[in-house]
Order: structure tokens, then C-alpha cells, then sequence
């Protein structure tokens, strides 16, 4: 699957499950696949097809202006009869994956496996709201603050404002400057 040429293009979707104090819940995170900033999420105790019509409703509301295309999996939240017709009214292309292949859900998939490995250990004696803000700070960390080489070792929340060219033409200036300072040096020992 091509890479979007800019934001809220691609929106990659997906339902995971996340075990907190030995209960499941469901977590469904909405990535943008430009940028790969998770553009929502929300930690559920039930995720039926009206879930996955709210959490799309609130990221619609975050994100007005964008008729994005979105791809998901085929599970049965994303095949019901209801939920396409509210597709069709939120003005949103439907993409599902092929089944069985989960690679071309990836970036969604590597989020949610980032997540569980670095965040959520299974079992761990959380209450829910305390795993809800446990996921709210991991968020915010490895989107706001952690460099992703998926995307050039930039943050997503810098890709998704496309400030990617001005932070490159940062770091090769910083780069000339120390070859610069380099070739000083040698020439002053020499």
C-alpha cells in the first residue's frame, strides 16, 4: 500500500485487546497513516459496532474538514450492516484488508504491539481508569516527544504538521556546522 503524500489522507484503524487487573477490554486507536499519529483512541469495556460509530463520531469531531479513507480488518464491528451506512453518511471510503494478512493493517498493528510492549503488561493489577491514563501518558510520549524511523526520526505529531522539511534542513546545518568544526581542528593540530 503507497504512503499517503500528506495528513488525515489514510486513517488506519483497529481494535485491540488489552488485559487490565486479569479483564479484557478493548482498546481502538485510529492512526493517521501519514504521519502515524494516532489521531484517537479509546479503552472500552464492550466494542461493538455503535463503539466503533462513537470513537469514529469523536475523531470526525477532532478533524472536520477530512474524508479520509479508512482501513480496518474485517472483523465484525467493521462489516455490520449499520456501520457502513454510517460510513456512507460520514463521507468516509472504506478500505478492509485482506484477510488473514495483517501486514496491510501494519502501521495500526506495530502501534498497538508498541503499546502492549511498552505500556501495558498483561495482567498487570491496574484499575481501568488508572490504564486509561497509563495509555493517555504513553501516547502522548511516542507521539509528541519520541523519534519514529519509520518516518525519518521525527515525531509523528511533527510529521502530521509537516514540519519534517524545516527539522532536516535543522539537522543538516548542524551537521555542516560540525564537519566545519572538525576541519578546524585538524587543521589547527596540523
Amino acid at each position: 500500500m503507497e504512503q499517503p503524500p500528506q495528513p488525515h489522507q489514510h486513517w488506519y484503524t483497529d481494535v485491540s485487546y488489552i488485559s487490565v487487573c486479569a479483564t479484557f477490554y478493548y482498546l481502538c486507536s485510529v492512526l493517521d497513516g501519514y504521519s502515524r499519529f494516532l489521531v484517537h483512541w479509546d479503552l472500552r469495556e464492550s466494542m461493538t459496532e455503535a463503539d466503533i460509530e462513537i470513537i469514529l463520531e469523536r475523531t470526525k469531531e477532532r478533524y472536520p474538514a477530512f474524508k479520509p479513507r479508512m482501513f480496518s480488518d474485517n472483523e465484525p464491528q467493521f462489516v455490520a450492516k449499520d456501520f457502513k451506512e454510517f460510513i456512507r453518511i460520514s463521507g468516509i471510503t472504506h478500505v478492509r484488508t485482506s484477510p488473514y494478512y495483517p501486514q496491510s493493517n501494519g502501521k495500526i498493528e506495530r502501534w498497538h504491539k508498541s503499546l502492549k510492549g511498552g505500556c501495558i503488561h498483561p495482567g498487570a493489577p491496574l484499575p481501568l481508569e488508572d490504564a486509561r491514563r497509563l495509555i493517555k501518558s504513553y501516547v502522548e510520549h511516542y507521539y509528541n516527544v519520541r523519534l519514529n524511523s519509520a518516518i525519518g526520526y521525527i515525531t509523528p505529531k511533527d510529521m502530521l504538521a509537516r514540519h519534517q522539511q524545516e527539522i532536516q534542513a535543522e539537522r543538516d546545518r548542524k551537521l555542516e556546522a560540525a564537519r566545519q568544526q572538525r576541519k578546524n581542528r585538524r587543521q589547527c593540530v596540523a
